[in-house]
């Protein structure tokens, strides 16, 4: 997942959690990453098998295609981390089922995912280990001032889908119509640099994630730690991290419930979130995720003495 000029989003979750474990004491923490594609892949194959003379203590590979190439490095502990797609797809599913029993510590970003899992031996040793939003970058700025920077009208109303409109899963004819209904207009991410995403989540009135599915849900946490009213169907993490906040909703799409509930935001002056929509995201912040990954690490590597 590799960031290029035409995807400069590619990937940042990961980057995210890298940057956060190399906060932590005693962790030394290396990057490798490569573009999507066969060629690409083969590239990085290669560039793994001359790092063969080297042996780390925790190898931890991200997405099942990625646990192939993981293999070829020496370490006391191997660790993967599924995301969804690669149990999702049908024969990313088979190259990720494949994979599982080589590896010490299995991942899976969200509850629901795990139980998605291809095997009942995985699913019985697998943890939770989301990647988590970056609390830092993602904050709440004055609407005024993240529409002025984007040269946004200042009084029209916008959503934000915060998604690539070409991912099909991601369910954009549903915000489409919605917006269409409430007379909103909707803004799209997919190509936005992800310095720049906290402008787009923080100018909008509310924010919609109508997915079919999801792995997790982070755009939900980062329109949440903006303190930015968010709708979202009951997918990955969005009902434990959206249930009971008021001015936000966690339902299956339906336009006439998820309108009456978007409307009220579009007249408003300032984010009309609930005062705790913050504190839900910082219970998923990238530094606390990479606390859990650190110990699941310790753990592992003690057993593997």
């Amino acid at each position: 997942m590799l960031p290029d000029p035409m995807h400069p989003e590619r990937g940042s979750f990961v980057r995210d959690q890298v940057a956060a474990l190399r906060e932590l004491d005693g962790l030394e923490v290396e990057l490798l990453e490569f573009s999507p594609g066969a060629r690409s892949l083969a590239r990085a194959w290669l560039h793994a098998r001359a790092l063969r003379g080297a042996r780390y203590d925790v190898v931890h590979a991200h997405f099942g295609l990625t646990g192939w190439l993981a293999l070829r490095l020496r370490a006391r502990v191997r660790a993967l981390t599924v995301h969804g797609t690669d149990l999702l797809h049908p024969r990313t599913r088979l190259a990720t089922a494949a994979v599982l029993p080589r590896f010490d510590l299995v991942a899976a970003v969200s509850q629901s995912l795990l139980a998605q899992l291809p095997s009942a031996a995985a699913r019985r040793r697998a943890q939770v280990l989301p990647c988590g939003v970056d609390t830092q970058r993602f904050r709440p700025v004055a609407r005024e001032q993240a529409r002025a920077a984007l040269g946004l009208e200042r009084e029209r109303p916008y959503v934000l889908f915060p998604a690539d409109p070409a991912r099909a899963e991601k369910r954009y004819d549903r915000a489409l119509a919605l917006c269409a209904a409430a007379g909103a207009e909707l803004l799209t991410l997919g190509g936005v640099a992800p310095e720049r995403v906290p402008l787009w989540v923080n100018a909008a009135n509310a924010v919609v994630v109508p997915s079919e599915r999801e792995g997790f849900g982070l755009a939900t946490l980062e329109a949440l730690a903006c303190e930015v009213p968010v709708l979202a169907t009951p997918v990955g993490i969005h009902a434990e991290a959206i249930d009971g906040l008021e001015g936000s909703l966690c339902a299956p799409f339906e336009i006439a419930r998820w309108r009456a509930v978007l409307e009220p935001h579009l007249t408003a002056t300032a984010g009309a979130s609930d005062a705790g929509a913050r504190e839900r995201a910082l219970r998923y912040s990238s530094a606390r995720m990479a606390e859990r990954v650190s110990e699941a690490w310790r753990v592992a590597l003690e057993r593997a003495r």
